[in-house]
């Protein structure tokens, strides 16, 4: 996640590449970069819930549901939907690969926000540790854009005994 320092220090080189007229392919550039928001939350399911479902965690144990929510906006921060893009995949660092949906929240009740979602259910036997991930999109073009999470061992996920 950017901080809001981080993202007005971006939102301004945008602006300023976009209304530069000598920078022709760094505006095109700019047309094509695409913004990620996202967690990880706990989820309901699964062989084992040990502690509040939809919060915001980066620590699971074995039998418990990941759940990856992720918002992917365009240049002019209007968010993008399953029409708008061909797929956006979560990968683990162990080659593990889940494809994310987009759709309404919550799954069940009046809906108050649409966004992309996947899940996993740690596997009982896998190891413990810190593992990274990374999220891909495909956008209509064929253009796959990546964003991965800070590189600090407790901001990836970790399988906890």
């Amino acid at each position: 996640m950017r901080t809001a320092q981080e993202l007005s220090a971006v939102a301004l080189a945008l602006v300023a590449l976009m209304f530069n007229p000598a920078t022709p392919r760094a505006q095109d550039a700019a047309a094509s970069r695409l913004f990620f928001e996202g967690d990880m939350v706990r989820g309901a399911t699964g062989g084992g819930v040990f502690g509040p479902v939809c919060v915001l965690t980066s620590q699971f144990r074995r039998k418990e549901q990941v759940v990856w929510r992720l918002r992917v906006r365009d240049q002019t921060g209007d968010p993008l939907d399953d029409k708008r893009l061909k797929s956006v995949v979560v990968e683990l660092s162990d080659g593990q690969k889940f494809p994310l949906k987009f759709g309404p929240h919550p799954a069940r009740g009046p809906a108050t926000d649409y966004f992309w979602a996947t899940s996993w259910v740690i596997p009982e036997g896998y190891p413990t540790g810190s593992f990274s991930y990374k999220v891909s999109v495909t956008n209509l073009q064929d253009k796959i854009h990546s964003w991965e999470p800070f590189k600090v061992g407790l901001s990836q996920l970790a399988v906890i005994p």
